[in-house]
């Protein structure tokens, strides 16, 4: 039953203020507002990263841009209090009823708290383990069971009766993002799927921490491999600052099959990016934003997932999807900078994912022939 002080809301401030995978994870449970409270628009207070995938949510009714200085891993926002008090008057402004704070395990609720309670919003909805005092007037607190991160998020917004049955990560690629990824693919010369030998294969090698960055040189062994093994096109993509650690990528393998070998850091608007996943037969990635996308369009995915954050909690959600590390003593950092030389990523060898890659790939025809089986009245 939603709580009788929420059932009036009609305007209610979702807060998630880190990063791309982090949005994408917490759109189960902003589906579960919208579906409880179908009257209420909803806007996302979200980092300019976190910005692009609300943009492509259709329960969000707009998206506010705000760089948090208590969301800032690297200290490089510099001390302005001014952004603080603005935001602060753009948020009363726009005359929220209510604000769900939603954070990851380790982060604290109480700074965005207390940015809602200075912005005058009268409900306002977070998990803290510490005392809250007034901040929120709806406090959840850790619970001692292993979740994963949209598990989480659904629980905050249950406290107050928000549910719903549809628990799939919400992200809508727009047909004209769809097309531009499309046309790209034919400009390099790339034939569209039933023509391709192989599959396409999307490799996006960064991640905006190192520790959990499998290097250049692991990548390369690894598109070496799925080009002179399964006969892939591969797309390595990646942001404008990851261009110079594709071309080194692209540059470590034999000159005989850099044709198949396509950079495209920098090249596509994040839209078009997404169009582009859910074009591929299959996506490697580390632990980052692309695994998340990958797993929203239920591309299959395989992941060097390095042990700095628990798998369970943050690997793809309700996707086809493997995830590859080494067990080492000292899982479970959260380092951003690992001082071990990445054991739990290179010691994953390059058969073990073309293994995993070959065995996502049957599953995925075989997925697709039990669905054309039943459209067609076979099954």
């Amino acid at each position: 039953m939603i709580d009788g002080r929420w059932r009036s809301a009609r305007r209610i401030l979702a807060i998630r203020l880190d990063n791309l995978g982090d949005v994408l994870v917490t759109t189960p449970a902003i589906h579960a507002i919208k579906r409880s409270l179908p009257l209420a628009e909803i806007v996302l207070l979200a980092s300019p990263v976190g910005a692009q995938a609300a943009r492509l949510n259709p329960d969000l009714a707009g998206v506010i841009e705000y760089d948090a200085p208590w969301v800032d891993p690297w200290q490089r926002l510099p001390h302005d209090s001014a952004r603080e008090l603005a935001i602060v008057e753009q948020l009363r402004a726009e005359q929220f009823d209510a604000a769900v704070i939603f954070t990851s395990f380790r982060q604290s609720s109480l700074p965005a708290a207390y940015l809602a309670y200075l912005a005058d919003i009268p409900l306002r909805l977070g998990l803290s383990i510490d005392a809250s005092g007034s901040l929120l007037t709806t406090r959840q607190r850790p619970l001692d069971i292993p979740l994963h991160e949209v598990e989480r998020g659904l629980d905050l917004v249950a406290q107050v009766g928000l549910t719903t049955d549809e628990i799939d990560l919400v992200l809508e690629v727009p047909a004209d993002a769809a097309n531009a990824a499309a046309t790209w693919l034919s400009t390099q010369g790339i034939p569209p799927a039933g023509i391709r030998r192989g599959p396409l294969v999307v490799v996006h090698p960064g991640c905006s921490m190192p520790a959990r960055t499998a290097p250049p040189e692991q990548f390369a062994e690894i598109v070496t491999a799925l080009i002179e093994r399964l006969e892939a096109t591969v797309v390595l993509t990646g942001t404008d600052d990851e261009l110079d650690l594709v071309t080194s990528i692209i540059d470590r393998l034999p000159p005989s099959i850099r044709p198949s070998a396509f950079a495209a850091a920098g090249t596509f608007a994040f839209p078009a990016f997404c169009g582009l996943i859910q074009t591929a037969d299959l996506v490697v990635t580390n632990n980052t934003g692309p695994m998340h996308i990958a797993a929203a369009l239920k591309t299959p995915v395989v992941v060097l997932f390095a042990l700095t954050n628990p798998p369970e909690q943050w690997g793809p959600w309700r996707s086809p999807h493997r995830m590859l590390f080494h067990d080492v003593p000292c899982r479970l950092c959260y380092s951003r900078v690992c001082p071990h030389h990445q054991e739990c990523l290179r010691l994953v060898s390059t058969d073990q994912v073309i293994e995993t890659v070959t065995t996502l790939l049957a599953e995925r025809t075989s997925a697709g022939r039990e669905r054309e089986a039943v459209a067609g009245g076979v099954a």
